[in-house]
């Protein structure tokens, strides 16, 4: 089957079409799921082309792109659609690089300079955490733990999101900005650490809706990418979040599609996250399912 896909602003559709003797078939729907089929019996054969080609062509007039001649080869236990539908490439997250000495330096200085200001005013976190992060981002997406002098003090900065309560705690948020900016092995690594935590440390709600996202979608880059989604800063009260939404829509046929080919689905994963009595949460969740 022809496969056509659609993704612009929150639409992420696909649209597949074959004929089949005198039937004209189609199956269609969102990014990552199985889609719905339809079948057309016409006369003859030469019927059923004609409605191919005219609904080809209505596609192309839409904005569908064809994406494949050919169908894929199929995931063990994929089905329907998933079963056709091709892996879609995620775009690079970080700029790739080999860093310098000098730059592996000031992304050390900057962490420790964060962490010094942990628990002092939030406009000062705040600003260092930029700062930080920008450091970060001009390594090119590297695992702090190949560098002897950026490991250890990531490691300690990373330590106070699960400060006992009473101590000075990084925000989470904070946390996860600053993961975005490295290889998705250092999330996994953080994870456990986090996990290590003793009860009643800070945010372990958050902290085990991560851990359980990433055990389910079980490929380290979409955790990260969506843990970053889930944890992203909270908004200012009645502030907008069309990026958010953007993000979102970016990313979800790429989630999709993962579940998908693994027998799973969107919702499936979903009713497996506990926001643990955190409203908001509880509230992104909910529209990851939207």
């Amino acid at each position: 089957m022809r496969r056509f896909e659609f993704v612009e602003g929150t639409s992420a559709k696909f649209w597949m079409a074959d004929v089949q003797g005198n039937t004209f078939i189609v199956v269609f729907g969102r990014l990552g799921t199985d889609g719905q089929r339809k079948e057309k019996e016409f006369d003859d054969e030469a019927g059923a082309r004609r409605e191919y080609e005219r609904k080809v062509a209505e596609k192309l007039r839409e904005g569908y792109h064809e994406v494949s001649a050919e169908p894929a080869p199929a995931p063990k236990g994929a089905k329907g659609a998933a079963a056709a539908a091709p892996k879609l490439s995620l775009p690079p997250r970080v700029r790739g690089g080999k860093p310098s000495a000098e730059q592996v330096t000031a992304a050390a200085e900057a962490l420790a300079a964060l962490d010094s200001r942990v628990g002092g005013r939030s406009w000062r976190v705040s600003l260092q955490a930029r700062r930080a992060r920008s450091a970060l981002r001009a390594l090119g997406g590297v695992d702090p733990a190949s560098h002897p002098a950026l490991g250890p003090v990531f490691s300690s900065l990373m330590a106070k999101v699960v400060a006992p309560q009473g101590e000075s705690r990084l925000p989470l948020w904070v946390a996860m900005e600053l993961l975005s900016e490295l290889e998705a092995a250092a999330f996994l690594r953080t994870l456990e650490q986090w996990k290590r935590a003793p009860a009643g440390a800070t945010a372990q709600a958050a902290i085990g809706l991560l851990s359980r996202q990433a055990e389910v979608l079980g490929e380290p880059e979409l955790a990260l990418r969506l843990g970053s989604l889930l944890e992203t800063r909270p908004r200012a009260k009645g502030a907008p979040e069309e990026g958010w939404e953007k993000r979102w829509s970016a990313l979800r046929p790429h989630v999709e599609g993962h579940l998908v080919s693994g027998g799973s689905s969107l919702p499936a994963l979903l009713r497996s996250l506990d926001a643990g009595g955190d409203a908001r949460l509880a509230e992104r969740l909910s529209r990851l399912g939207g």
